[in-house]
């Protein structure tokens, strides 16, 4: 067994780049960076949002932990081990103890399949007990979601969203993974079922040791399940905290306007006017220097030319900016 002090999972400077034929006229084919030189580290037990908005990046970044793309370039490490070599253990294992919850609960669901055979292919994927055992294991499953084991019958076709997701849920637990990328799983839900199946994910959590990726837009939803929180934009991590401070003193303008403009996590959301103007930019021709800049109110001369690294400010806090580079901004020097 690894190491306490090695994180679950960590990528190193990993990057997704996509080919596209969407670049200027005359240019030829263009590159996507979905995800671009990202570094992370998650805690066994913990769970680390990953948050922005659509197109940030977010989604690419999940699906590299599952291993549904392949990185471009940089690392992924499961316990210690890279996980890039098909044929290493690490690579063996990360196929059964990373599992995902996707966004949308019924297209994830084949519908030709009942939630039985759905939940009961994965025991028979990965071997988990005997054939005659698996009927038992899929009503435990449902049991443990808040489902009746009598609906392993039925299609996804009747099930409400939250329910289909509860499925989804019960599914990635039947492997008995150590770590469960949930990609945006309240997104689709009604807010008053988002704030069932996020108790459930706490829960879950708690008896049995789940690690978790919690990707989301919503900081309001990262506050009430994380430990810790990345922020991306276009492909890049602009803040890295524990969520507690994110809230308290965000360091990143990207990020003091999403916590801004974050809605509560109620039955009766209030409307709140956005606190970020403009759009995020193109993801293929992206603004030099800061990508942010054209939308920042803080934005400097240099941050239109030299992009921000992203600078290791405590043991647990980094920021990609240039207003707390002392070496750059005239604030950080006060």
């Amino acid at each position: 067994m690894a190491s306490p002090d090695i994180p679950i999972i960590e990528t190193r400077a990993v990057s997704r780049y996509f080919s596209t034929g969407r670049g200027s006229p005359g240019r030829g084919r263009a590159t996507l960076k979905a995800v671009d030189g990202v570094s992370l580290a998650i805690r066994r037990g913990e769970t680390l949002a990953l948050v922005g908005e659509t197109g940030s990046g977010k989604t690419t970044f999940g699906r590299l932990l599952l291993g549904l793309y392949k990185p471009t370039s940089g690392d992924i490490l499961y316990q210690g081990s890279s996980v890039l070599d098909s044929r290493s253990a690490a690579a063996r294992a990360v196929r059964r103890n990373i599992q995902g919850v996707f966004q949308d609960p019924y297209s994830s669901l084949n519908p030709a399949m009942t939630v039985g055979q759905a939940i009961g292919e994965v025991l028979k994927v990965h071997q988990i007990a005997d054939r005659s055992e698996r009927p038992k294991l899929v009503a435990e499953l449902l049991e443990t979601v808040g489902l009746s084991p009598a609906q392993a019958a039925r299609r996804p076709r009747a099930f409400s969203g939250g329910e289909r997701q509860r499925i989804g849920i019960a599914r990635a637990l039947a492997a008995r993974p150590d770590v469960v990328i949930a990609d945006e799983p309240l997104s689709a839900l009604d807010v008053s079922i988002q704030a069932q199946v996020l108790n459930l994910l706490i829960a879950l959590q708690e008896q049995r040791g789940l690690t978790y990726l919690f990707v989301t837009h919503d900081l309001d939803v990262a506050k009430h399940i994380s430990q810790r929180t990345a922020v991306l934009y276009l492909g890049r991590v602009v803040e890295y905290a524990p969520t507690s401070e994110i809230f308290a003193e965000p360091l990143h303008p990207y990020t003091r306007a999403l916590v801004e403009a974050a809605p509560r996590l109620t039955a009766q959301r209030k409307a709140i006017k956005p606190a970020l103007t403009g759009d995020i930019p193109n993801a293929i021709e992206r603004p030099p220097g800061c990508h942010f800049h054209p939308r920042c109110p803080l934005v400097m001369p240099i941050c239109r030319e030299v992009e921000p690294q992203l600078l290791r400010l405590s043991d647990s806090k980094s920021v990609a900016c240039h207003l707390h580079d002392p070496d750059r901004s005239p604030l950080a020097k006060q």
